[in-house]
């Protein structure tokens, strides 16, 4: 099931409201999420929802073990448990197709290369089950002795799918007691239709561009034509992703969650580094916690652990060489930014390091689009004309000028506009009650143009469903 669907949003979402708040009961509301979660995550796939409960009773076991036994080895094997098994199921699942068909390019070798379906969502569920665990380890949060809190806190439908990626620390207290006040229903529900819009109005329509020039063979394309491509690819992925975000924590705010912002505006970075700390902030801030300070190698080499992250950030977004290559690239240029400094890269002037770092930014889309190889060739080439493409053509700049409304609107919403009007407008109790009442009509006239949308939409899958 997925958000972006009028089932969801005018039978099951309703459904959830009505029976989470006929009860005032925390275990009741508890015990509704949980069942409705868990037919959220069932629905169309049902065999899946065994791997969640699966995974969750053997990491909920892990944890006392951890907890009973901190001190001795018995603990630090159940951590050790727990990694094996977590890790496990992810490469099983996730990488196991992959590395068969990597070993077969060994000569004389030749393994059936298992065809395993991916479990929607299973690398964010993962990490969420592993950074409980590690954290319980470290002392760091407090193990769960409830079985179903835990399984709440790994199954809860608003992020379970794809994110953000949520530290059991940041729920543990409201796992146990919480509030929804109005401000929490209004709050939530604005941002709600928010990243609804920012999926059905311009993430959609801009991937329907994207397939238009990069659905075929690419090397015929101008050079125009690739990177008015690539920029509005990476816009698409913005949006998609972002938009998913904004309705996870929307709808967990509504159930009076507060969860961790996963994206601050990331295009508005001057560099690469900033960027990375702006965009999927849950999974860079994972990978900073629970990998980069790990000390592989000694403190002289610092840096290994670096491109690891990097190499282990590009894994975790699918089992293909164009997702490692994605990472390391971009952890060459924040390798390249720290050996800089920052004072050096603040003496760089705004508008040098703006154009640096946009340029870096979608040419790495470009890597994250293209899993084969010869196309990911060829988009290289197209971007400066190599294979003897012309500077422009008709087909794309007609595509840009018929499209030009929906990349300004898209462009524009990469900017933080609504704190920028906030910082403008009076602050007066008079100026305040208009401006909440034209944003109830903003976000309610954005859910009737999504709704309207989707209504001959036959399918809407977010893009991060794949990883």
């Amino acid at each position: 099931m997925v958000f972006a669907d009028l089932f969801f949003l005018y039978i099951f979402l309703p459904a959830v409201l009505i029976f989470y708040f006929l009860n005032k009961n925390i275990k009741y509301k508890n015990a509704v999420l949980i069942i409705f979660s868990l037919l959220f995550y069932a629905w169309g796939e049902p065999a899946v929802v065994f791997l969640l409960i699966l995974s969750t009773i053997v990491n909920w076991l892990l944890g006392l073990q951890i907890d009973k036994h901190r001190e001795d080895k018995l603990g630090k094997a159940a951590l050790a448990g727990s990694l094996v098994f977590s890790l496990g199921m992810l490469v099983v699942f996730k990488y196991l197709g992959f590395i068969v068909e990597n070993l077969n390019l060994i000569p004389f070798v030749s393994i059936p290369v298992p065809k395993i379906t991916l479990p929607i969502g299973i690398s964010f569920y993962t990490f969420q089950i592993l950074s409980y665990v590690i954290d319980c380890y470290w002392g760091k949060v407090k193990v769960q002795k409830n079985y179903f809190k835990f399984l709440l806190f790994v199954s809860l439908f608003p992020q379970l799918i794809a994110g953000p990626i949520v530290r059991y620390s940041v729920v543990e207290k409201e796992i146990e007691d919480r509030k929804t006040t109005i401000t929490d229903l209004a709050d939530g529900s604005c941002r709600f239709m928010i990243g609804l819009a920012k999926k059905v109005i311009l993430a959609n329509n801009l991937w329907t561009i994207v397939e238009n020039f990069f659905g075929g063979d690419i090397s015929g394309l101008s050079v125009f034509a690739t990177w008015y491509t690539v920029v509005v690819y990476a816009m698409y992925v913005y949006f998609d992703f972002s938009g998913y975000s904004d309705m996870a924590i929307g709808l967990g705010r509504i159930f009076g969650f507060h969860f961790d912002e996963n994206f601050r505006y990331p295009f508005i970075c001057r560099n690469i580094a900033e960027f990375w700390q702006r965009w999927h902030i849950s999974l860079g801030s994972f990978f900073r916690d629970y990998l980069l300070y790990v000390p592989i190698g000694g403190k002289i080499h610092a840096h290994l652990n670096l491109f690891l992250v990097w190499f282990c950030t590009g894994m975790w977004h699918g089992a293909s060489w164009n997702y490692i290559i994605w990472g390391l690239y971009f952890g060459i240029f924040i390798f390249i930014e720290q050996l800089m400094g920052k004072k050096r890269m603040k003496a760089i002037p705004a508008v040098i390091t703006h154009i640096y770092s946009k340029i870096v930014i979608v040419i790495g889309f470009g890597i994250f689009y293209f899993e084969d190889f010869t196309q990911l060739g060829n988009f290289f080439k197209n971007l400066v004309g190599l294979n003897g493409n012309a500077l422009t053509d008709t087909i794309s700049t007609t595509s840009m000028i018929n499209n030009c409304f929906l990349i300004g609107a898209a462009i524009l919403a990469c900017f933080p506009i609504s704190k920028l009007a906030n910082k403008l407008t009076d602050k007066s109790t008079n100026t305040i009650a208009v401006g909440q009442a034209l944003k109830v009509v903003y976000c309610l006239g954005l859910l009737v143009i999504s709704s309207l949308l989707l209504v001959d939409a036959t399918s809407n899958p977010f893009l991060y469903f794949r990883f």
